[in-house]
């Protein structure tokens, strides 16, 4: 298995500069005898990716402490399901899974229907680059396959933190991100170096994008889950460096979203849309780096490691090459490309949207790096914690939030006053009437306050958007409300699975700036049969009790709850002991229902009869995780009517909705 391991990985290196090497002849010579052997490459890296991430996947389940990846991750006492999740625990497993992920991709990619289009070797050679690198690195710093040099009789086991159903999502659900983005990169590089201004590589490349920030969605969210569970803080999102890495892309991605359609409609931002894939896709490297490098401190990171200096040269190889290709094309793309006709219109505000998301990831950029920035310039390394982030992003996230809910009423090219006047007039009056409403409710905190109104109008819009079409179609139809309201969505995919994902924004903005302004806390020593109080709730200590699950020595603390005076149970939080980890793990204890969360924590404690306990109430945190699954769910929605294939594009081209 050695053997086979080592065989496959330097195999990845050699069959990708084949096909590296095949496309380049074929594109030279014209010849389609060499693109075809090319594409044979990928096929067959596809292949030896699969075979070298299911031999690490056997090794991991079955134990084989003579692979030095196997024994740093796993131990025999270790659960199946978090031996083969051991595969992304490390650098080197990591590093596989991104190759195996990125030559399936590239082999979906190449074996599309596509696969004629002129641009597909371009495509495919930037790929395999990418492919080549994560192999290389494998074969010179990283190898999942390196032998121990004394076989131990168990290994280390996997950090209890890892130890969670999220971190068998989290990272997965980021990889499939991080890589899609690269699909969407190859295509416009491959339409720049072709000199095709047109739109065709966004058309080409919508699902994988949609795909990709759907993934990294659910990264983001699955990882925010993970913390508020595991590491016992009483938060979701801390503005850690690595957290920050993996919402970077997210934020330009999004503006990404957005702009493509002025270009598919209008002609307009073609070198705005190419920079911001470029910028996307130059992130995704860099949050790799971060996570690898070990230069800023993260609960997330892997440790240090050189592998951060392979990562910072690519990352710079492949910026150089992007901004060489775009600027000996920029002539080119300035010509072809049309002027917004007005400043009040839909054109507009999406550009105006794309300035505040771009906006949103410098201030987290600059926030994330100025630490770097102040030891190389001052010698002395400056922290920025989270109430830096909350300041500055506050502002623009609630600018981002008003303007979701004045774009949809605004028309295209040129809008008229009064009629987005009178179209605003219902979601203004929702706004103003939240407002009201938590004024008179004695809810305290202006800019929460604030922050929740318009919120408030900004799902107004969009609830009004869609009684306005189903309104319409009615009228022309005679059809009832739930046919009206099913037509109307499943023939406008792409629109209304983008105001549901926005619905899911605005229910993950009321759950975020609550659970912000209005969480309590308290951290009491108590002694058996006394009572903590917090909010409406009592909580009292029973018991301290020691017993063994899996192994592994558990350590829980008997409480029960009190709501408005009424027993609503027990809740048992627990500390457990690792015999391979030196810290024990936090495991909180969670009650939890749609307005409010009850969280304990399990402090410390002196003896049997003494505890120390954290007690939070967070509110509405599970309308977050409510918001994340709606926005999973409108995105779904909007990737079901996709985008078309070239073929159908160009008989569509006059269109300015293709497929309806």
């Amino acid at each position: 298995m050695y053997l086979i391991g080592n065989i496959a990985i330097y195999l990845g290196i050699a069959i990708s500069i084949y096909g590296l090497i095949a496309n380049a002849l074929g594109i030279k010579q014209k010849s389609g005898k060499w693109l075809e052997s090319a594409r044979g490459a990928v096929l067959s890296l596809a292949f030896v990716s699969s075979i070298s991430s299911f031999l690490l996947l056997y090794i991991l389940g079955t134990s084989q402490f003579q692979f030095k990846y196997v024994a740093s991750y796993t131990n025999e006492s270790l659960p199946l399901a978090y031996k083969l999740t051991a595969f992304w625990a490390g650098n080197a497993g990591s590093l596989l899974l991104w190759a195996f992920l990125l030559s399936i991709y590239t082999a979906m990619v190449v074996f599309s229907k596509e696969q004629k289009n002129p641009m597909m070797p371009y495509v495919s050679s930037i790929l395999m680059l990418n492919v080549l690198f994560f192999f290389t690195v494998m074969a010179l710093n990283a190898n999942p396959f390196e032998m121990t040099d004394k076989i131990p009789a168990d290994g280390k086991g996997l950090n209890p933190m890892l130890q969670n159903p999220g971190m068998i999502l989290h990272p997965v659900t980021l990889y499939m991100g991080y890589v899609g983005l690269a699909v969407p990169f190859a295509f416009g590089i491959a339409a720049l170096i072709l000199k095709r201004m047109d739109s065709e590589w966004i058309k080409l490349t919508r699902r994988w994008t949609l795909l990709a920030w759907l993934f990294l969605t659910l990264g983001n969210i699955i990882g925010g889950w993970w913390a508020y569970l595991e590491l016992g803080w009483g938060g979701y999102w801390a503005w850690d460096p690595v957290e920050n890495a993996s919402f970077l892309p997210w934020l330009t991605v999004s503006a990404f979203l957005h702009s493509v359609m002025i270009q598919e409609r209008k002609n307009m931002l073609k070198t705005w849309n190419l920079s911001l894939i470029i910028l996307s896709y130059i992130l995704t490297l860099f949050g790799t780096f971060l996570v690898r490098s070990g230069i800023l401190t993260s609960v997330h990171a892997f440790g240090d490691s050189n592998l951060g200096t392979y990562f910072l040269v690519f990352m710079a190889f492949m910026m150089l090459f992007s901004l060489y290709i775009v600027m000996t094309r920029y002539t080119l793309i300035k010509k072809d490309s049309s002027p917004i006709e007005a400043y009040f219109s839909k054109e507009s505000s999406f550009l105006l949207n794309n300035l505040i998301l771009v906006a949103a990831a410098f201030a987290v950029f600059w926030g994330t790096m100025y630490p770097l920035i102040s030891e190389t310039f001052t010698g002395t390394k400056v922290n920025v914690g989270a109430p830096y982030f909350d300041k500055v992003m506050a502002p623009i996230l609630l600018g981002l939030i008003v303007l979701m809910g004045i774009c949809p009423l605004i028309a295209w090219q040129k809008a008229v006053i009064e009629k987005f006047l009178k179209n605003m007039l219902w979601p203004l009056a929702m706004g103003v009437a939240t407002a009201i409403i938590l004024f008179a409710a004695g809810v305290k905190g202006i800019y929460a306050i604030v922050g929740l109104s318009a919120t408030s109008f900004m799902f107004g819009t969009h609830v009004l958007e869609f009684a306005r079409g189903i309104g319409a179609r009615r009228k022309a139809t005679k059809e009832n409300v739930l046919k009206a309201a099913f037509k109307l969505t499943v023939k406008n995919q792409r629109r209304y699975g983008g105001y549901i994902v926005h619905i899911g924004i605005a229910v993950i903005a009321v759950g975020v700036i609550s659970s912000h302004a209005y969480s309590s806390e308290v951290l009491k020593t108590l002694n058996t049969g006394e009572s903590i109080k917090i909010g409406e709730y009592a909580l009292q200590f029973n018991s301290l009790t020691e017993q063994m699950k899996n192994g592994n020595g558990v350590v829980v603390a008997d409480v029960a709850v009190f709501y408005k005076g009424k027993d609503i149970g027990k809740i048992k939080p627990e500390k457990i002991f690792y015999e391979t980890w030196p810290e024990p793990s936090t495991e909180v204890a969670i009650k939890t229902n749609w307005s409010q969360d009850l969280y304990v924590v399990l402090s410390s404690w002196e003896n049997k009869d003494k505890v120390t306990l954290m007690v939070k109430v967070n509110p509405f945190v599970s309308w977050i995780w409510t918001g994340g699954i709606i926005m999973v769910i409108g995105t779904a929605f909007a990737l079901a009517g996709g985008g078309p294939a070239s073929s159908r594009y160009q008989i569509n081209k006059g269109l300015k909705t293709v497929g309806r």
